[in-house]
Formats: C-alpha cells, structure tokens, sequence
C-alpha cells in the first residue's frame, strides 16, 4: 500500500485543500496520514475524517519584532526532530504539503530522508513558510499563472486549488430552514475566515439596519466574534463557523462578503458566487489577499473593497452595486478556466509515489 503524509495548518485555508483531495486518494487506495501542530484548527479538522494525526511542536517565523521571537526558533527545532522521527517510521512514499508553518519542518524532513515533496502554493506571491520550502521540493503546484514567475522552471505547474466536493452539492432550501428564515428575499453570506474579522463585522453591523431591509443575511463571524445585541434582529442570524451547513448557504448565497484569501476566492469562482471582497490591509499582512482580490476584481469575478476604505456607506454601496450586477460577475465567472485540480495533483502525486 502507497502511503502519504499530509501537512499544512494555522487557518482553515491551509488544510480544506488537503481536505478536498483524501476522497481520491483514499479511492487510491493511499494510507493517509497527517502532520500538524498541537492545537491548530487542523488537528480537529482531519481527526474528523478519522485520518491518523501527528502533532509536532511549530513556531512562526516573523519578519517583525516580538519576543516570541527569541522561543519560536527552538520550536521549529523541535518540530523538525520530531518530524524526522515520524519520517522514519512513517516511511512515506510521498509528502504533500498545503503550507503555513507547521508545513516546514516536514518539508525539511521529508527532503532529509529523500522523500519526494509536493507543495501547494494559493497566494500570487509565494509566503515565507513555503520560500523556505520551495528549494526542497519535488513540485510545486500554485492557483495564477503570474506566480510561475516566481518559482523554479520546471518544477512548478498551475493546477489550481482543490475544491471539496460537498460545496457543490448544498441544499438552499435545507439552509433557509436551518436558518429560520421566513421570507424568500436575496441571500447575504458574510465569510471572515476561520478566525473571524472584526473589521468586517463591525462593518456589516452597522449597516444592519439598512442591509435588512432587501437581504436575509448570514453572518459567519469567527470564533467568539458573535455580538448578542444582534442576535434578535429580523432577517439576520449569525453563527461563529459552520461545517457541514457552509454548502447549502453557498448555494442559497446571492452575494458573498468575504477576506480574500486564495481558498476562500477559489471556492467562490468555483461555485460561481458573486463577491465583494475585502482583503487584509497591509497593516496585517504581507499583501497577499490585496493582489488576490485585486487580480479577481480585473477579472470582473469580485468586487474589490479596500479594508481602510470599508464604511457603511461603502459597504451597503458595493453589496447591492455586485448583487444589481450578478448576472455580469457569474458570465465572466463562468468564461474562466476550468481545471480539474483533485486531478491533476493527485496524478502528480502518484508520478512521485512510484
């Protein structure tokens, strides 16, 4: 039996990709095993797929001060013995990484023990956790042509991002009645990421009033973000994070607020769902999500709106601008590249695992 290991964690974007490829490779006939962090939203992600878990100690790698600084390097230490402990007994034929920083030291211990990496690259530019590993990999897969310029000849293919398959199969109607709503009005999806935004929250919130009056709302705000002097507002129900019920409110979406992460953006081009996007301002990121958005908002997929530019003016103005406008976003949605990405990272899994 052929067996991999999966790794990627910190956000639900650097594992629904692993997610979205077991299915094919447990028809494969793979034994599957994962490496993430102790207490990432990782581990209770695949230990519900009932997926071997490994946990190894992890440390973030910051280009700014912090005093963590000074105890993180002796974790990613740590964690790259114990990932070539696990190497070693594991003896995997193939590692397939979706990056973030636990991502590293398995990359590395894959490579120490001439094991053949895959890792998956989401953003246009390259992050510092897959820099570090992109010289010790086998291939590299990643979502925009533009980003190849970036990475090795050779070793580098676009396939995009793996799409879980049950997002394509929601229910509207299940998730109007899981909801509570009443009346058939457009539908407003407001996704923050796994952990929430309260910049976005806050700028949902105080719009409410004025959102209400055309949409039923569906407010995902992040773990412990949920605000109880809402929770009674007509029309609106609000929710920390959702699982099993996310396809059927993609499907009963007419208009998706959203950060601008690669999975997420992908999922929503996928599924054909008009945006407005909101990338993570400069203040707190590398500028990833801005070139994300930026390339879907060119694209005529999304509608960019910048987080230091969100008011709720701003934000009431470009909901209803995507949603008088949807038919436009899903035509050229529906004119972009289709790629079968389960696919062809699986085939390029099992060209490595021979």
């Amino acid at each position: 039996m052929k067996r991999i290991v999966l790794t990627g964690g910190g956000t639900a974007g650097h594992v629904t990709p692993n997610m979205a490829i077991i299915p094919t490779l447990q028809e494969k006939g793979y034994d599957i095993h994962y490496i993430g962090s102790h207490d990432g939203i990782e581990k209770k992600l695949i230990e519900e797929m009932d997926i071997p878990y490994h946990p190894i100690a992890t440390g973030k790698l910051r280009r700014y001060f912090d005093v963590k600084n000074f105890s993180d390097p002796f974790r990613v230490i740590k964690g790259f013995s114990e990932a070539k402990a696990l190497m070693k007994e594991l003896k995997p034929d193939v590692v397939f990484s979706k990056g973030g920083f636990v991502a590293v030291p398995v990359v590395l211990a894959a490579k120490s023990r001439k094991i053949p990496a895959i890792i998956h690259e989401s953003d246009m530019t390259p992050g510092l956790a897959n820099k570090i590993c992109i010289p010790n990999a086998s291939k590299i897969c990643c979502n925009f042509p533009e980003t190849l310029e970036k990475l090795p000849a050779g070793k580098a293919v676009v396939t995009g991002t793996p799409i879980r398959n049950e997002l394509f199969n929601g229910n509207a109607a299940e998730a109007m009645a899981f909801c509570g709503f009443k009346e058939v009005r457009p539908t407003l999806l407001i996704i923050g990421g796994s952990t929430g935004s309260v910049r976005v929250n806050e700028a949902v919130w105080s719009c409410l009033d004025e959102l209400t009056k055309r949409y039923n709302i569906i407010h995902l705000c992040g773990k412990d973000k949920t605000n109880d002097a809402y929770k009674d507002v007509p029309n609106y129900v609000q929710y920390e994070y959702v699982k099993q019920e996310l396809s059927g409110m993609l499907a009963l979406a007419d208009v998706v607020i959203s950060r601008a992460g690669a999975n997420a953006i992908c999922e929503l081009l996928a599924l054909r769902k008009p945006s407005v996007l909101i990338p993570l301002s400069l203040e707190a990121s590398r500028g990833d999500q801005i070139l994300n958005a930026k390339s879907f908002d060119k694209s005529g997929y999304a509608k960019l709106l910048m987080e230091e530019d969100v008011t709720n003016q701003s934000l009431l103005e470009a909901v209803n601008q995507v949603y008088d406008n949807r038919d436009n976003y899903i035509k050229n949605m529906e004119l972009s590249a289709k790629t079968d990405s389960i696919t062809m990272i699986v085939d390029m899994i099992e060209e490595l695992a021979k």
